[in-house]
């Protein structure tokens, strides 16, 4: 693959047939020149309907960022869908606010939707290391699915040979809400 996706995404991932290609399409996404779309089931409503998340973040999130260089990151996001689930992750709630989230990063930070989100305190149901446990456990339970509800959905970029715009999609399972 060209690029990664984080464990339990789903959705685009590009391949290359050549290994020049790969290098150029590898240089394109380094400068920013893919936009990416994903979905997101997260927890809670969020106060607005669209955003922009600016939090520098930490080369590698698997170590304490005290002492690391802190990168720009910025990520777009526009709220599709406002749910409430019949799930119970608190005994003070009988039920649990959910939203379905449009997510564009304008970097490829590592982590950087998960991050992001959490930071702004409506982590991505299911994300054993950026979300909430109860949360997760209660939601895999009435879904009957343990996975993250992050989805690659749309890769836009220009082809690096022949010039032409392209889209390429992913349509999320039929697990997802329609948004």
């Amino acid at each position: 693959p060209v690029h990664r996706l984080d464990r339990g995404t789903s959705g685009v991932l590009l391949f290359a047939l050549s290994a020049e290609v790969a290098s150029l399409l590898g240089s394109m996404f380094e400068q920013g020149q893919m936009r990416k779309s994903y979905l997101a089931l997260v927890r809670g409503w969020p106060a607005e309907d669209v955003g922009v998340i600016d939090h520098p973040l930490a080369r590698d999130p698997e170590l304490p960022s005290a002492g690391q260089a802190m990168l720009q990151a910025q990520t777009r996001w526009r709220l599709l869908q406002r749910l409430e689930w019949p799930v119970a992750s608190d005994p003070r709630f009988a039920s649990t606010r959910v939203a379905l989230l449009e997510a564009e990063p304008l970097q490829g930070r590592r982590h950087q939707i998960r991050r992001h989100l959490k930071h702004i305190a409506h982590p991505i149901l299911g994300d054993a290391t950026h979300g909430k446990g109860p949360l997760n456990r209660a939601v895999a339970a009435w879904l009957g699915a343990q996975r993250l509800w992050l989805h690659a959905r749309q890769l836009d970029l220009t082809h690096p040979v022949s010039g032409v715009p392209l889209t390429l999609q992913a349509p999320p399972g039929a697990a997802w809400p329609a948004g």
